[in-house]
């Protein structure tokens, strides 16, 4: 099928973490291939776009950085409408950066004020596994398993995003658990629906 055909899917993803774990370089890395060793922090929030195929599919990932710091906290909601799913991001290097990780998961499905909150698709990231050849880690992957089996299995990658260390799988996999839940949504919206063949016609529009 000429790609030009395809029908494309507008997924909107939130990156969530504490500031300095690496939200934005991870997002560089991903759609740009570049890493910088400046560090600046995102102020409010920003994104960027990516056109890849799932199972065949044209998907436009949104991908919003969020600023890490508490005074943005407050900006939430408006930037979590319409998540289809979400990214958790910390730091292995240091445990305050997975403590706080509770407080991103419920903040933002309160915040977000789904139908169904155990359904929400999430994605942890173990960031910075380059740092010191590993020596300098605090976090153990074990530890990260066993947080993302108390919260539904939620998948789980360690990533570098200055070497591009796993970062292309971790965003393949985003992408699928998030077009898994904008079907599931599609699915409940026809199911409601008087004649379901009418968000059949519409389905072009990925707004």
């Amino acid at each position: 099928m000429d790609i030009s055909h395809r029908k494309r899917t507008l997924l909107k993803v939130i990156v969530l973490g504490d500031s300095g774990v690496g939200k934005t370089s991870l997002m560089n890395q991903y759609v740009y291939k570049k890493f910088s060793q400046q560090y600046k922090a995102t102020i409010g929030a920003d994104f960027v776009t990516k056109e890849i195929l799932v199972d065949d599919k044209l998907v436009t990932l949104q991908i919003w950085d969020t600023a890490g710091q508490e005074r943005f906290h407050s900006l939430g909601a408006a930037f979590y409408r319409g998540a289809d799913c979400c990214v958790l991001v910390y730091d292995v290097n240091i445990h305050k950066t997975f403590d706080t990780l509770n407080n991103w998961h419920d903040d933002f499905l309160k915040q977000t004020d789904t139908e169904n909150p155990d359904a929400f698709p999430f994605v942890l990231l173990g960031n910075k596994v380059d740092v010191d050849g590993g020596n300098s880690r605090r976090v153990t992957e074990k530890k990260a398993r066993e947080w993302c089996a108390s919260r539904g299995n939620i998948p789980y990658f360690e990533t570098s995003a200055k070497e591009g260390y796993n970062v292309d799988d971790a965003f393949l996999c985003v992408a699928k658990v998030a077009s898994q839940n904008e079907r599931d949504l599609d699915i409940y919206f026809r199911g409601i629906s008087e004649t379901p063949s009418e968000p059949e016609q519409q389905s072009g529009c990925a707004c």
